[in-house]
């Protein structure tokens, strides 16, 4: 079973910048997209970025556009997302995903921003 293994969350002052990390725990065949979710308590999971394989065509919630950018590696299974100009509005369990034959995620890890 192959798991997708997250680190760099934790707690920022707002301004602040984090790098989340994301591996596969084993290799993934045909990865098509790569991409980081977030999910505040109460409220639906949201897709925050995303990256396709081969073209590396990236796409980007408006609420995070110019702040956060995305970088993967579908040969190395990795993803990352580096987080810039943290708000306190960011402050959410973060989570990657990888879309192969099937699709992985990630355990989440927390992202806290202090006002």
């Amino acid at each position: 079973q192959v798991q997708l293994v997250e680190s760099g969350g934790g707690l920022v002052q707002a301004g602040g910048s984090l790098r989340l990390s994301c591996v596969a725990s084993a290799s993934i065949a045909s990865i098509s997209s790569m991409g980081w979710y977030r999910q505040v308590p109460g409220k639906q999971r949201e897709l925050v970025a995303s990256i396709t394989t081969g073209s590396k065509i990236k796409w980007y919630a408006n609420f995070v556009k110019g702040r956060f950018a995305i970088s993967g590696d579908d040969a190395k299974n990795t993803v990352t997302l580096q987080m810039n100009s943290l708000k306190v509005e960011d402050t959410a369990v973060y989570y990657c995903q990888m879309r192969g034959q099937s699709t992985y995620w990630g355990q989440g890890t927390q992202v806290t921003v202090s006002s």
